[in-house]
């Protein structure tokens, strides 16, 4: 049977600004999903699309097209609530880790697939992966079985290859034809795969700042009202806090160093932002769950979080008692002058530990977990010359020189103090 559609007609359409109807939308997905149009073809496409955007319906329409090129997940007879968790990423942004068994341990069920980190930005797999044993792919009546035992509640694990494909194969062109920063691809890329996840609400945490990939609030609110409202269309209780990522997150950028910070954080301590946040998304999550007479601050200081944590990793083939893996070769950055430090640029940590091992620059690269990051001072405290600021952990010394250089203007000591900025910045609902 002859299609009605064809690529260039669909192209060539969104290219003078036209709206794509729905027909058109789902037949270039599901043509370019089977191979019947080409990867030149699709990218023409994502271009166009970023050049000239898209509709509310057009977006919606087009996530279902990418849900529908797989299979969705079903997790509604489930005798808890099911609720997930999605972050934009950052620097230090390990929040997952404590949040899924917090929340897990306030009574719902969180279904969090995740995924590898690529540059700067780490991978919540990857940072999971540093514990010995520890294994990302489970089956999925394994994941029904963590999710309805009430000692577990939670995984963590990575997505299947039948979860939104399309998906998979519009990401990978994105990359490398300068198409990324498109909102309408950005936002059905993101809830595509949350909404095929089959969770019933789902919060949002997007990031904003020099080390995130919006860079202004302004872009971040219009992403974070597109993927609420594909949310709320498709049916999923959707909400979205905006957070601050000018600065890394806790004091930690690196694998098995952020491993051992969320476990600080499970036992009562750990860094005053990471707790804030966390605490802060593990209540949006609660109440989208529908739970309303628990408080998670005291879930978390009463040990039953790190219960859950502890049952959570074991399920799953970790030893949460084993040591982490770490690295074979450190280096202190100290300070040259005394004052307070005034500014910690997220992006350039992050880069650092790219090169220090932490990240990867391609797809299926290996990762050293022992690398990264370890942060003694924050803006806003007090230093003194000589004292330490930086630690820089790897497995490959020649790694080093290049780091430090791209950490040269990562910060500032000034005279005076440093004003304090907010976390979270802004909140987007239905």
């Amino acid at each position: 049977m002859v299609s009605a559609h064809s690529a260039v007609s669909v192209i060539t359409s969104k290219r003078d600004g036209g709206e794509l109807d729905d027909g058109q939308i789902d037949w270039v997905v599901d043509a370019f999903t089977r191979g019947e149009v080409a990867d030149e073809q699709m990218s023409a496409l994502a271009m166009a699309i970023l050049l000239r955007g898209m509709t509310r319906r057009e977006i919606a329409r087009w996530t279902r097209a990418m849900i529908e090129s797989g299979k969705r997940m079903d997790f509604t007879d489930l005798p808890r609530p099911t609720v997930d968790k999605h972050s934009t990423g950052g620097v230090g942004d390990k929040i997952t880790l404590p949040l899924a068994p917090l929340v897990a341990a306030c009574g719902a069920a969180v279904p969090q697939l995740s995924g590898r980190g690529l540059g700067h930005t780490g991978g919540t797999l990857d940072k999971l992966e540093s514990i010995p044993g520890w294994r990302a792919d489970i089956t999925v009546p394994r994941m029904r079985e963590m999710l309805a035992d009430p000692k577990i509640g939670a995984v963590i694990c990575a997505a299947g290859a039948d979860l939104a494909p399309a998906d998979k194969r519009l990401y990978a062109l994105r990359d490398v034809t300068g198409t990324v920063e498109s909102i309408p691809l950005i936002a059905s890329s993101i809830m595509s795969k949350k909404i095929a996840e089959g969770t019933a609400a789902l919060v949002l945490d997007v990031k904003v700042g020099g080390g995130a990939f919006m860079k202004d609030i302004g872009s971040a609110r219009e992403l974070a009202t597109a993927m609420v409202e594909l949310g709320t269309d498709a049916g999923v209780r959707t909400v979205a806090l905006l957070t601050a990522m000018d600065t890394p997150l806790g004091r930690t950028a690196g694998n098995a160093l952020e491993v051992a910070e969320s476990v600080e954080v499970l036992a009562g301590g750990g860094p005053a932002d990471v707790v804030e946040l966390t605490l802060a998304l593990a209540r949006e999550m609660v109440a989208q769950a529908g739970i309303h007479d628990v408080d998670p601050a005291e879930v978390l200081a009463d040990g039953r979080a790190m219960d859950h944590w502890r049952a959570m990793i074991a399920a799953q083939g970790g030893d949460p008692d084993a040591p982490l893996p770490t690295a074979k070769h450190t280096e202190t950055l100290t300070a040259v002058d005394s004052g307070t430090l005034t500014r910690l640029d997220a992006l350039p940590v992050g880069l650092a530990a790219w090169r220090l091992g932490a990240g990867r620059a391609r797809q299926g690269d290996p990762v050293q977990s022992g690398a990264g990051i370890e942060i003694h001072a924050k803006p806003g405290d007090p230093v003194t010359a000589g004292q330490p600021l930086l630690t820089l952990h790897t497995d490959t010394p020649d790694a080093i020189p290049v780091a430090l250089e791209t950490l040269r203007d990562a910060y500032a000591i000034g005279p005076g103090s440093a004003a304090p900025t907010p976390l979270v910045l802004d909140r987007i609902a239905p």
